[in-house]
C-alpha cells in the first residue's frame, strides 16, 4: 500500500462502532421525546411551559443565545485559519465548520420553537418590520446558513471526488460521493473557482458572524430593562461566543481524535494551541464580565442594584459563583501551565467551559425578566419565579441532540481531516491530479 492509499486508508470515514450506534440511539430517542412535547405545546399551548408574562423568553431563549454563540468561533475559526493559510490549521478546520453548520442550523430551528406556534414564522417573514432587530436576525441567520454550508461544502469537494474512487466497490455509495463532488477532476480551472470562491466566502462569513452575534446582543439591549440595558452588550456577547464556540471545538476535536484514533494528525500540539487560544477567549471575556457586573455595582440605580445583588448574594447567587469560576477563573488557572494544555485536562476543562457557558445564558436571560421595573404585583405567585417545566427541559434536550446529531452524522459520511490537503502538506501528492492515476 503506498503512502498515499494509506493516508486515504486512515482518514476516510468509518462506520460507527457499537458505542457509536448506541449513541445515535440515545440521540434520536431524545429528538423523539422532545418532538412528542414539542406537539403536545402546540396542542396545548404555551400553558405547558413557566413561561408567563414576566418569564416570557425563558430556557428557549437561553438555548437560542448558546447556539448562535456555539456557531460563531466554528466560522470563524475556519474563515480566519483559511485567509490566514496556516499549516497546523488543517486537522481542525473542518470540524470548527461542522459544529457551526449544527449549531446555527438548532438556533433557527430554536427560534420557530419559542414562538409557540410554527405559522408565526410566515408572518413573520411576510409582515416583517424593518425596525424590528428580531426580523434582522431572522435574515441574518438564514443568510449564516447558507454561508456556513458553503464554507464547509467547497473545500470538500476534491475529498468527495476522492471518496468517490475509494467506494468504487460500493457502488451506491460511490455514486452519491460522486454526484456530491459536482464532477470534480482537479482541473487548473476547477481549482482556480474553488480557491476564489472559499476566499469570498471565507471573508464574508466574518462579517456576517460579527453582525449576528452583535444584532442577537441588540435583541436584548434595544430592551429597557434591568441588566440589558448596556452599551457593553455586543462585544460582551462575541467576547462570550468566543468562549463557548473555543471549548466547543476543543471537545469535539479531542471526542473524533479519541474515536477514530487520528492521533497522527491531530498531536499534542494543536491541544496546546487551542488552550492557549481558550485562555485568551476566558480572559477577554473575564474583562467584559467585570464592566458588565463589577463596576455597575457602585454607580447603578435601586433597581440595578437589587438584579446585581440577586446574582452576587441572592437567590441566583450559587449559579453566578459556579458560572464565573468554572467558566472563567479555572480555565485560566489551569491552561496557563503546559500540563493543563494536555489533550485529556483541556478536555474535561472544555466541557466545563460549555455546561457553565450554557447556564450563563440562563443567567443572562432569567434573572432580568424577573426584575422589571415595577414590582411584580398583583398577579399569581408563580409568576414571580421561573423554573423550564418538564416540556421546556425535554424540548431544550432535543435541540441539543439535534446538533450533536448533526455533527455525529457528518463526522460519519465525511473526511473530517482534509485528505487531499493533508497529502499535499505532508508531500504524499504534489498536484491534485495524482490521486487520479
Amino acid at each position: 500500500m503506498s503512502a498515499y492509499q494509506q493516508l486515504v486508508e486512515e482518514l476516510a470515514p468509518r462506520k460507527f462502532s457499537k458505542a457509536g450506534v448506541i449513541w445515535v440511539i440515545f440521540l434520536v430517542v431524545l429528538i423523539v421525546a422532545g418532538v412528542i412535547a414539542y406537539i403536545d405545546q402546540i396542542i396545548q399551548g404555551q400553558v405547558v411551559t413557566n413561561m408567563r408574562d414576566y418569564a416570557l423568553w425563558g430556557v428557549y431563549i437561553s438555548n437560542f443565545v448558546f447556539f448562535v454563540a456555539t456557531s460563531f468561533v466554528g466560522s470563524m475559526t475556519a474563515a480566519i485559519l483559511r485567509l490566514t493559510n496556516n499549516s497546523w490549521r488543517t486537522p481542525l478546520v473542518r470540524i470548527a465548520e461542522i459544529i457551526a453548520f449544527a449549531a446555527i442550523i438548532m438556533a433557527g430551528i430554536t427560534i420557530v420553537l419559542d414562538m409557540g406556534r410554527p405559522d408565526r414564522l410566515y408572518h413573520l417573514f411576510i409582515n416583517a418590520r424593518l425596525q424590528s432587530p428580531i426580523t434582522w436576525d431572522v435574515i441574518i441567520i438564514t443568510t449564516y446558513i447558507a454561508i456556513s454550508f458553503l464554507i464547509l461544502y467547497l473545500p470538500l469537494l476534491p475529498d468527495l471526488a476522492i471518496l468517490k474512487k475509494y467506494y468504487k466497490d460500493k457502488p451506491a455509495l460511490s455514486k452519491w460521493y460522486g454526484k456530491l463532488s459536482l464532477n470534480w477532476t482537479g482541473s487548473a480551472a476547477q481549482r482556480k473557482i474553488q480557491n476564489k470562491t472559499i476566499q469570498m466566502v471565507a471573508v464574508l462569513i466574518i462579517p456576517v458572524a460579527l453582525i449576528l452575534q452583535t444584532i442577537d446582543a441588540w435583541l436584548f439591549s434595544t430592551t429597557y430593562r434591568i441588566g440589558w440595558d448596556s452599551t457593553n452588550f455586543g462585544p460582551y456577547f462575541i467576547a462570550g461566543a468566543f468562549l463557548v464556540g473555543t471549548g466547543c471545538l476543543i471537545a469535539t476535536v479531542y471526542i473524533i481524535r479519541k474515536v477514530y484514533k487520528l492521533e497522527k494528525y491531530i498531536t499534542d500540539f494543536h491541544f496546546d494551541r487551542l488552550g492557549k487560544m481558550l485562555v485568551l477567549a476566558a480572559l477577554i471575556y473575564t474583562y467584559f464580565n467585570i464592566n458588565e457586573y463589577l463596576l455597575p455595582y457602585y454607580t447603578t440605580p435601586e433597581a440595578e442594584a437589587k438584579h446585581l445583588y440577586e446574582l452576587y448574594f441572592g437567590h441566583y447567587a450559587g449559579m453566578f459563583w459556579f458560572v464565573t469560576i468554572g467558566g472563567l477563573l479555572m480555565p485560566v488557572i489551569v491552561l496557563l501551565f503546559k500540563k493543563g494544555r494536555s489533550p485529556k485536562v483541556l478536555f474535561w476543562v472544555s466541557v466545563v467551559v460549555v455546561i457553565t457557558s450554557w447556564w450563563k445564558r440562563y443567567l443572562i436571560v432569567t434573572p432580568t425578566l424577573l426584575e422589571p421595573f415595577l414590582p411584580i404585583q398583583g398577579v399569581p405567585e408563580s409568576w414571580r419565579t421561573y423554573w423550564p417545566s418538564l416540556h421546556e427541559w425535554l424540548i431544550t434536550f432535543a435541540t441539543l441532540a439535534g446538533a450533536c446529531l448533526i455533527i455525529t452524522l457528518l463526522v460519519r459520511y465525511l473526511p473530517v481531516i482534509p485528505v487531499e490537503r493533508t497529502a499535499l502538506e505532508k508531500g504524499i501528492i504534489s498536484n491534485g491530479k495524482e490521486e487520479q492515476s
